[in-house]
């Protein structure tokens, strides 16, 4: 039998972590992160954590290799100093596009990191919106897989009316399809031809966008080149207005600039990954998932079902 919960913050998002803590009403623990002179990564425990049920709230985003060795000093801490159970809490999951062999000699990175996570002590994983079903596999621990729609659904039948969901190619369908249903609205398809890992070729619009609002579905935007083309693809199709609601702002290179200049009215992320003050345009919403993510775990460490979330009215998010 446990003593109750512990939490635990890396450095990746301690507001995202804070929100949680206050959701659940339950302090962050002490503990001490530092670098030493060469880059190593310094990891002290402050209190007793000796059969706490302890929950590691660290999402794997930029930087992502510092990130995560943080994670893996952290819990190989905790291990160490008897915790009864350690869960990570993986809002952003990184490394996720590198999900299956696409070219010769290549890696499954997303697997790898599963290994190293398990390796360096978690039980079990909570995470978000992940970018691959398949990476679920990957672990042999338990993980539990929270999703962001709910957050997003209800801020979009607040502030919108007349909308259609856009996927903004086939692999965000599924994700799209759950949006369009929620919503009781149609759905569109942007149908496109890659050029290269980082751009593509927008080609065709499956559906009827003109004169609606176009809503953009998608689990991550890094560069922005395949949002802004899907958005330009459906304005120029004649919806009357553009936004985009996408969980995870990973948002690098030129995705500010880009998104300033498009079409898009409103791009509307999740906290799951911090947006840099000086990335908060006009333009970019942010909605907080730590109410969901603290529902989450309290639920783990009840043992109750993580599944019954997503009945829409289990939580007040």
């Amino acid at each position: 039998m446990n003593k109750g919960v512990k939490l635990i913050s890396g450095n990746a998002n301690q507001k995202l972590a804070e929100e949680i803590s206050q959701k659940m009403k339950v302090p962050l623990s002490d503990v001490t992160i530092n670098s030493f002179a060469d880059g190593e990564t310094f990891v002290k425990i402050n209190e007793n954590i000796r059969g706490y049920d302890v929950f590691v709230i660290q999402p794997t985003c930029r930087p992502v290799n510092s990130n995560l060795v943080e994670l893996l000093v952290i819990l190989d801490a905790l291990k160490r100093a008897s915790a009864q159970r350690v869960t990570v809490v993986m809002p952003y999951y990184g490394y996720a596009r590198q999900d299956r062999k696409d070219q010769a000699r290549v890696p499954i990175t997303a697997r790898l990191m599963a290994n190293v996570i398990e390796t360096a002590g978690a039980d079990r994983v909570l995470a978000m919106d992940l970018h691959a079903d398949q990476i679920q596999g990957f672990f042999n621990k338990p993980l539990d897989h929270l999703y962001a729609a709910p957050v997003f659904i209800e801020y979009l039948k607040k502030t919108y009316e007349d909308m259609i969901v856009v996927a903004p190619d086939v692999g965000a369908i599924k994700m799209a399809r759950s949006f369009a249903k929620k919503l009781g609205v149609d759905l569109a398809v942007v149908d496109k031809r890659r050029l290269n890992s980082v751009d593509a070729e927008v080609m065709n619009v499956l559906g009827d966008v003109k004169g609606r609002l176009a809503v953009i579905v998608d689990d991550m935007v890094a560069t922005a080149g395949s949002l802004v083309g899907a958005a330009k693809a459906v304005h120029e199709k004649g919806a009357k207005e553009v936004v985009a609601a996408i969980t995870h702002p990973v948002l690098v290179g030129p995705a500010f600039e880009r998104i300033q200049n498009s079409c898009i009215s409103k791009v509307i992320v999740s906290n799951s990954i911090q947006v840099p003050e000086e990335g908060l345009l006009e333009k970019i919403k942010v909605l907080s998932v730590g109410g969901l993510l603290a529902a989450g775990i309290q639920r783990i460490h009840d043992n109750e079902s993580i599944s019954s979330l997503f009945k829409w009215d289990a939580v007040h998010i």
